[in-house]
């Protein structure tokens, strides 16, 4: 690790107080669900028949989403691996990454480099999954949705983390533009509006494929 670095753009919302603070939040967030959803995982294997505290209706039904071959996607030859116990092993990663970044210290570049494409990829699998959920599955699970908004806000902390307190990417680095152009999107608080509508795009997106279903 290296000491503690000044924060490359001033301000209480861009110093790694509140970025890390938001990105351990949401770890946390995201590590729970997993846990819950490896619990129900557990739970189903033992009973295939019986049901979850969160199968309210045909809608929004966990156990539909956990029978489905997109909850089992990684596998280790012939044994599949839940989706859940993936998400306790990274999230576990991500709190970690995140508290080290809460004490202020600067993380190597490589590590800060890797720290946010890890967190690019969680979301990825996560929008992924939503996507088939909501499209191919037609079941929402709501541990699912709070994982999906978790690391949303954990990729969007992880993100801003990197650039307004890691200095990534540097301005006399190999893309200056890139550098100075990321510092300006978060100076002038466009990723405020950024992160908004995507968060509710995803809600919006819900709402039209199953809002009937939902409240009805």
């Amino acid at each position: 690790m290296n000491e503690q670095i000044p924060e490359a753009t001033p301000g209480w919302r861009h110093g790694h107080v509140w970025t890390y603070t938001m990105a351990a939040v949401t770890s946390l967030m995201a590590l729970f669900s997993s846990l819950i959803l490896a619990a129900e995982t557990l739970q189903l294997a033992r009973n295939p028949q019986g049901r979850l505290s969160c199968d309210i209706n045909a809608v929004v039904s966990c156990s539909t989403v956990a029978g489905s071959w997109q909850a089992e996607l990684i596998h280790l030859g012939t044994l599949p691996i839940p989706n859940a116990f993936l998400g306790l092993a990274a999230e576990a990663v991500f709190l970690t990454l995140a508290v080290v970044g809460l004490s202020g210290v600067g993380l190597p570049s490589w590590m800060a480099g890797l720290t946010w494409l890890g967190s690019l990829l969680a979301l990825a699998y996560a929008v992924w999954l939503f996507t088939q959920s909501v499209f191919v599955i037609r079941a929402l699970c709501p541990w699912c949705l709070v994982m999906l908004a978790s690391t949303s806000i954990q990729f969007m902390a992880f993100s801003h983390a990197t650039v307004t307190v890691q200095g990534l990417p540097s301005p006399q680095g190999h893309m200056p533009g890139l550098g100075r152009g990321l510092r300006a999107y978060y100076r002038l608080h466009f990723d405020l509006m950024v992160d908004l509508v995507w968060l509710a795009a995803l809600i919006t997106i819900i709402l039209a494929k199953e809002g009937a279903a939902i409240f009805g």
